[in-house]
């Protein structure tokens, strides 16, 4: 099978990338059970995204011993394909294994040293907070992550994403980051709410500062006219009252919404794992949606 192939699960040697889904042993498909019970060898990605302790432990006792393996085995994967070679491995990922470039990356590094590699699906977050929010699929523009600040410096392209999609009327999905040292070797500390809100708040500061030392726009450029023009009229709104719904935990039992605004959500608690939606122009039955969650 190519590397690019998806298919039913198969008794030969490879890779086989299985997605997990949203948090609980309950969400995951049967065919991604069955690949992780009848691999070789499980491996579970920890650095993209986290299960619970608890739930770990319940879906080894469902599948088997499962090794954890971070990035730096993950994108210098020779020792992973060596034994993939041989034997069947299961690379288990939270959510669907091909949301991240990552993995797009493993599949062709296997296809290049002829190893197959397949892919079972799995719930993403990408697929679920858009309707189970209550906004349109239809009007979310590109997303982003909000990344830890790193000493005093932060980087501002999450906030021009977020502007970008706001000047075409496009909600953004804002996925928070879990690992303050970006290394992605371990000691992850998921993004709380108030971790968020410190990031969005510099990111603005730096933005500002941005703008306010721009030379004269340049007359054959006018997306980038366009550009600074709706980062200034973004920017110029109250930076308490900027909407955003926080969403924790989502696809489990602990599933929590709040509409709220920047200002206040430093003050929310959160879940084990958050994201951030940042709506645009809201339509009547969009607005009612988001009214549940205020």
């Amino acid at each position: 099978m190519a590397a690019n192939d998806t298919g039913p699960v198969g008794n030969q040697n490879g890779l086989v990338l299985v997605g997990l889904g949203l948090g609980t042993v309950e969400g995951m498909t049967l065919a991604a059970i069955e690949a992780a019970a009848t691999a070789d060898h499980r491996r579970y990605e920890a650095y993209t995204a986290l299960w619970s302790e608890a739930q770990l432990l319940r879906l080894e006792d469902k599948i088997g011993p499962i090794e954890r393996v971070m990035r730096p085995q993950v994108e210098q994967p020779d020792e992973l394909l060596a034994l993939a070679a041989t034997s069947r491995v299961a690379l288990l990922v939270v959510g669907d294994p091909l949301q991240a470039t990552t993995h797009v990356d493993l599949q062709l590094r296997a296809a290049e040293v002829g190893v197959p590699c397949e892919v079972v699906h799995g719930l993403s977050i990408t697929t679920l907070v858009t309707g189970a929010i209550g906004l349109s699929n239809y009007k979310f523009g590109r997303q982003t992550t909000l990344t830890y600040p790193y000493g005093g410096w932060v980087a501002t392209s999450p906030l021009e994403v977020i502007v970008a999609n706001w000047s075409q009327g496009l909600h953004t999905l804002a996925l928070l980051d879990l690992d303050p040292t970006g290394l992605g070797t371990g000691n992850q500390q998921p993004m709380r709410p108030a971790d968020a809100a410190k990031a969005m708040h510099m990111m603005r500061d730096k933005l500002e500062e941005h703008l306010q030392g721009e030379s004269a726009l340049d007359e054959e450029n006018s997306w980038l006219n366009h550009m600074v023009e709706a980062q200034g009229r973004y920017l110029a709104e109250p930076f308490e009252a900027w909407p955003v719904v926080l969403c924790a935990d989502m696809g489990t039992p602990d599933q929590r919404v709040v509409a709220t605004t920047l200002g206040a959500l430093g003050q929310e608690k959160g879940g084990r794992l958050n994201c951030l939606v940042f709506p645009a122009r809201t339509g009547e039955v969009e607005e009612s949606a988001l009214a549940r969650w205020r």
